[in-house]
């Protein structure tokens, strides 16, 4: 089925999501995701991917209250499912099963 294995990015936005729990909006997506892999993905990416994990069912979201800090404007908290869970687990064997038996690179003669 098309769609069913996250892509590099969404499984990053999807980790990040279940690190902050309950937590996960936007900049807080943003800067947990550079604090930790030192990556920069813009706001508008990381929302426009999270809204796509929706529609799979791998994160669902609800909007805060309208705080004065933003203008009266609310955030959009994001929270992994179940499903979401799942696939990150499927995905992480997948590569384990891949690295499994593989020998680290040698260093060559530029990096001795």
């Amino acid at each position: 089925m098309a769609g069913a294995h996250p892509s590099e990015t969404e499984q990053l936005l999807l980790l990040t999501a279940w690190r902050l729990e309950g937590d996960a909006y936007g900049l807080a997506i943003r800067d947990e995701l550079k604090k930790r892999t030192g990556r920069r993905i813009a706001v508008g990416a990381i929302y426009s991917t999270m809204v796509r994990l929706e529609k799979k069912g791998w994160v669902r979201s609800h909007l805060s209250d309208p705080t004065p800090v933003r203008g009266g404007k609310a955030k959009r908290f994001f929270r992994i499912t179940e499903e979401g869970m799942r696939t990150l687990e499927k995905a992480r064997a997948t590569m384990d099963t891949l690295w499994d038996g593989l020998a680290a690179p040698s260093p060559t003669r530029e990096e001795a």
